[in-house]
C-alpha cells in the first residue's frame, strides 16, 4: 500500500486501532494510523526504568474469545506473552483473602510490546497530533472515505466537527473514570507473597501488582492504581501524589522501608464507567468508533471492537 492514498485513517494506535487497521490491510483497503504519542500501545502502556519495562496502564489481560485466544497463542509462541496468575488477593474490611478467577496474562517485555507486534508492517505515524475530523470525511484537511477514532470518547469529542452528529452523540454517551498508576521501586522484596491484589473500599488504592512476579524477573517493583476520587485531586499535578500513594502501599502490606523511586502516571480517561451494548460505532458519515467502551472494560473487548469495526468497514468499502 506504499504510495497509495489512505481510504481509511485510523486515529489512535492502541490495540483497538491497530486491530482495526490490520483487518483493513488484510482486505486490501489502504489505511494509515496516526498516533499522537511517540509509541504505539495506548493504555497498554509500559515505561522503562533503567532498561526494565513496567506496565503503567492495563495491569493484565484475560482471554475468553476463541479468535483472541489465537492471537494470544501467537504471542505466547513468540515469547511475548505468558500466563501469569489465576489468583489475586483481596484486601478489605474482612482482612486479606485469596480470590480465584480467570487466568491473567502478562508480557515479559511489557504489554506495549504486544501492540507493537500487532502493528508490525502497518503504516503508523507516531508523534502526530490530529486536530480535527471534518465532514467528508477528512482528517486535518486530508480527505478519506472513513475515519476511525480509537480512543476514549471524551478525547474523540474534541476532534469531531459538530456537523458529524451521529458520532458526536455516540461519544457523548460514553462515561469515563480517572486513575493514577504509580511504579514503586524498592531496594529489596519484603512484602507478603502475592501476584496482584484488589483493594476494596480504600481511600487511595484499587489494585496493587507485584511487577517482578508479573514480569517473571523477581525485581522488587510494585505498581499501584488509585481510586478515581484520589486521582481527581491530583490530575493537574500527578507527581505530587507520589508520597500519598507510597504511604498507602507501605501501610497496606506493612513494608518496613521506603521506595527508592516512585513514578506517577496520570490517566484522565482510564476506564469506561459503563459499557455500551454495541460492539462498535459506524455511521453513514464514515466515522467509526472502537475501543473497550463497547462492552466490558477489557483488552480483549478493545481488540474485538477494533477487529469487528475493521471487518465492517472492509465490507462497506470493497462491496
Amino acid at each position: 500500500m506504499t504510495g497509495e492514498r489512505a481510504r481509511v485513517i485510523v486515529v489512535g494506535a492502541g490495540i483497538a486501532g491497530v486491530a482495526c487497521a490490520r483487518e483493513l490491510a488484510a482486505a486490501g483497503v489502504p489505511v494509515q494510523i496516526r498516533e499522537r504519542a511517540r509509541v504505539v500501545g495506548g493504555r497498554m502502556a509500559s515505561k522503562r526504568f533503567d532498561g526494565r519495562p513496567a506496565d503503567i496502564g492495563a495491569a493484565y489481560f484475560t482471554v475468553s474469545d476463541p479468535d483472541f485466544a489465537r492471537v494470544v497463542e501467537g504471542w505466547r509462541a513468540a515469547g511475548l506473552a505468558r500466563e501469569w496468575t489465576d489468583t489475586f488477593v483481596a484486601y478489605g474490611a474482612d482482612g486479606r483473602r485469596a480470590v480465584p478467577g480467570p487466568m491473567r496474562w502478562a508480557a515479559p517485555g511489557g504489554l506495549r510490546s504486544l501492540v507493537t507486534e500487532l502493528a508490525a508492517g502497518l503504516p503508523v505515524t507516531v508523534d502526530r497530533l490530529v486536530l480535527g475530523v471534518e465532514p467528508g470525511p477528512s482528517v486535518d484537511g486530508t480527505p478519506c472515505e472513513a475515519v476511525v477514532l480509537a480512543m476514549p470518547g471524551p478525547q474523540a469529542a474534541l476532534l469531531l466537527d459538530p456537523a458529524l452528529a451521529d458520532a458526536t452523540r455516540a461519544v457523548q454517551a460514553q462515561q469515563w473514570t480517572s486513575t493514577l498508576s504509580a511504579v514503586l521501586r524498592f531496594p529489596h522484596r519484603r512484602w507478603p507473597d502475592f501476584a496482584g491484589a484488589f483493594v476494596n473500599d480504600h481511600p487511595v488504592l484499587t489494585v496493587l501488582c507485584d511487577d517482578g512476579d508479573r514480569r517473571g524477573d523477581g525485581e522488587p517493583v510494585l505498581v499501584a492504581h488509585t481510586t478515581a476520587e484520589f486521582a481527581g485531586r491530583h490530575l493537574l499535578q500527578p507527581t505530587a501524589a507520589a508520597a500519598g500513594v507510597e504511604e498507602a502501599v507501605r501501610d497496606l502490606i506493612a513494608l518496613p522501608e521506603p521506595a527508592d523511586h516512585v513514578h506517577v502516571h496520570r490517566w484522565t480517561y482510564a476506564k469506561p464507567a459503563a459499557g455500551l451494548p454495541e460492539a462498535y460505532h459506524l455511521d453513514d458519515d464514515g466515522v467509526g468508533l472502537a475501543g473497550d467502551a463497547f462492552g466490558e472494560p477489557r483488552v480483549q473487548t478493545a481488540w474485538l471492537s477494533g477487529r469487528d469495526l475493521g471487518r465492517a468497514l472492509a465490507r462497506r468499502l470493497t462491496a
